[in-house]
């Protein structure tokens, strides 16, 4: 089974948001027996891949956690989640599964609520593929490549299928959006069924500047921002 474990990450030293805490608040109350683990500067090798240290030094510690998570997963085993995702009910049932995730949309896994045994090879080639890579790039860039991207591109590989439907991949079980990901990323809108797990509130998603993303999901209602995506999609 997968163990009794929950991992997340919180790089540079700042201090958790109120949703932060709020979500690890709901960890506990519906996971009272499984250990929760903290990934920080203090206890994960940043040296471990030169992508890690270029990444953590440019002070992008999204990317840092990228990777500090699947290592937490290969090594130990247990279930990953980003700071800004509510439990809602036991998590007990989904331990019987080699690996887990699901669909944050049709054609995206995310990668906010992940699961795995210890040393499950697919989560392992997801790992190593950080390995030879570099954040910087030859011409000073930062390669902004998500994890979403990375995951989804080695599960295609494989035979994913992208249609929001439960499917396994090498022993890796993803699940329909209303499992873990019932909110829209882009119009904020939550679709709770009896199947739902998880809430991933997406608290950075909107914008890389969490400033303004934060600005745009309060002054503007579902609806709106539903209208606004819809527009945006027609442009491009």
């Amino acid at each position: 089974m997968i163990p009794k474990k929950i991992h997340y990450c919180w790089f540079g030293r700042n201090p958790l948001p109120e949703l932060a805490e709020r979500c690890i608040a709901s960890w506990k109350k519906y996971c009272p027996d499984y250990e929760i683990f903290e990934w920080n500067e203090d206890n994960f090798n940043l040296d471990c891949y030169p992508y890690v240290r270029e990444a953590y030094d440019a002070g992008k510690w999204a990317f840092v956690s990228d990777v500090a998570r699947l290592y937490a997963l290969v090594t130990y085993g247990g279930i990953y989640m980003d700071t800004d995702v509510e439990v809602l009910k036991p998590l007990d049932d989904i331990l019987k599964y080699e690996a887990l995730s699901g669909f944050e949309s049709e054609t995206r896994i995310p990668t906010g609520l992940m699961a795995c045994r210890e040393g499950h090879k697919l989560f392992e080639e997801f790992l190593f593929s950080y390995k030879d890579q570099h954040f910087i790039k030859p011409d000073g860039t930062y390669d902004t490549t998500t994890n979403v991207t990375r995951i989804t591109d080695t599960c295609l590989k494989y035979g994913l299928k992208l249609n929001n439907t439960k499917q396994t991949i090498r022993g890796f079980t993803l699940f329909p959006t209303d499992y873990f990901c019932p909110k829209d990323c882009r119009t904020m809108e939550i679709n709770i069924t009896q199947n739902t797990y998880t809430i991933h509130h997406f608290d950075g998603s909107w914008n890389r500047d969490k400033k303004l993303n934060r600005f745009v999901k309060k002054t503007f209602p579902p609806c709106v921002l539903k209208v606004i995506v819809k527009i945006i999609d027609i442009l491009k």
